[in-house]
């Protein structure tokens, strides 16, 4: 079994930068992709960023693209989220989740991951 801690979150202005670590320990040579998903007040979860853990087919939301950037340093198994240009409505929890083979239409769906973290929150002020 893989075990996932994030870390990183905090309170940032509007236009402002973060970067969420999620460090993955135990079972990692079984996990093939990696994403991160976040949670705002009221919704539902939502799949943002996710790749292949050896380092290619990087995937993201619309809402994100061009912001945010998902990456792994497979030497210390941690994968980060980059998150460039911050807006009020990126708030919420985010999450990092490993799974096995996802194929690519599903990469950012909730459902295709079945290991998750415990979640790190962001907050946007404007």
């Amino acid at each position: 079994q893989v075990q996932l801690v994030e870390s990183g979150g905090g309170s940032v202005q509007a236009g402002g930068s973060l970067r969420l670590s999620c460090a993955a320990s135990g079972s990692t040579g079984i996990t093939d992709f990696m994403g991160w998903f976040r949670q705002a007040p009221g919704k539902e979860r939502e799949g943002i960023a996710a790749l292949y853990t050896g380092g290619s087919g990087q995937i993201y939301a619309d809402s994100v693209k061009g912001r945010f950037t998902i990456s792994i340093d497979n030497a210390k198994y941690t994968v980060y989220l980059q998150m460039n240009s911050l807006k009020p409505e990126d708030t919420g929890m985010y999450y990092c989740a490993a799974a096995g083979w996802i194929p690519t239409p599903r990469r950012l769906e909730r459902g295709a991951y079945d290991v998750w973290g415990q979640g790190t929150q962001v907050t946007v002020s404007s």
